[in-house]
């Protein structure tokens, strides 16, 4: 068995160079290729910033992207604090080896394995060899030169910025959910949106404003517009007259040539570009002239 392990958040072009050659040498060895990954994310156990932890995929996303990518196997250990005192010799003779009758570890080039104090390459692949297990380790110049990590990608999505996100994860990043119902404003004023409520709580959304966006219902693709946020104008306006906000944060999409009502059934939107950040305006009627000229401009985006 030809092994590769991580949390794999994201599954991003750093993880797919590492899956990649996993899957190459595996078959070029006669072997299966198996990820052997954790859940739930290790912050979330040994509460370092639990509270601000959000999550690129959710644990089925993330297997059904590794399995995409031709991996054999996948092995979810759950993460605990028992397993966090792991040392690296121990995961790899008990888990690795032992469970997992491994042969062959493919390690990225900064890769560490166990808790305790971190083991530099050479005291890893070192210890490796002892045990019996042949490593494989990917070197940064395989990486492209771009700086890639889920923490990165993380603060890109947070900052609104998808397309630097996108880059680095080598797709779309999306949100997958259910329609749910709103106060169908958006359709008085001749955008009706769908409303979306996610099936993972710690998925991470994208930072505060307007989006173009892909949105998958009803098993076809449509193109349209995604407003992430409190909703300012919504909130405050009441038959076009300013009232004391009540803000209530949503994830609402106008989905351009469809009217079907889609409440309580999925929806996945893949984002593309932020197209601007929300704003206030001072009546409902100023809102409806931006929504216009966000449709517009989404349009032109897609058709490019």
């Amino acid at each position: 068995m030809v092994i590769a392990t991580g949390f794999f958040d994201g599954v991003h072009i750093g993880h797919r160079a590492v899956i990649s050659t996993l899957c190459r040498i595996a078959r070029e060895r006669g072997e299966q290729s198996m990820v052997v990954t954790f859940w739930p994310h290790p912050r979330t156990v040994l509460q370092q910033d639990a509270a601000e932890l959000r999550l690129l995929t959710s644990l089925e996303e993330k297997k059904r992207m590794l399995y995409g990518l031709g991996v054999d196997r996948i092995e979810v250990i759950g993460f605990t604090h028992g397993f966090s005192r792991l040392t690296a010799e121990e995961f790899i003779r008990d888990y690795l080896i032992g469970k997992f009758g491994a042969t062959t570890l493919v390690l990225g080039y900064d890769h560490r394995l166990g808790g305790g104090p971190p083991m530099s390459r050479e005291e890893l692949e070192c210890l490796a060899r002892r045990l019996g297990l042949e490593t494989f380790r990917l070197a940064e110049e395989d990486f492209d030169g771009m700086a890639v990590s889920s923490t990165a990608i993380r603060k890109s999505l947070s900052a609104g910025d998808v397309e630097r996100a996108n880059t680095m994860l080598g797709y779309r990043y999306s949100l997958h959910g259910v329609v749910v119902s709103g106060n169908r404003i958006g359709r008085e004023l001749g955008f009706p949106t769908a409303n979306m409520e996610l099936y993972e709580p710690l998925k991470l959304i994208p930072g505060d404003g307007v989006y173009a966006v892909y949105t998958d219902v009803l098993g076809k693709k449509y193109a349209g517009m995604t407003n992430i946020g409190c909703r300012p104008t919504v909130s405050a306006v009441s038959s076009d007259v300013l009232q004391a906000p009540v803000l209530k944060w949503t994830i609402e999409t106008n989905i351009f040539g469809f009217s079907s009502d889609i409440y309580g059934l999925d929806i996945t939107l893949e984002f593309l570009s932020r197209i601007r950040g929300e704003i206030r305006f001072g009546s409902m009627e100023e809102l409806r002239k931006q929504l216009a000229v966000d449709r517009a401009v989404v349009e032109e985006l897609i058709e490019c």
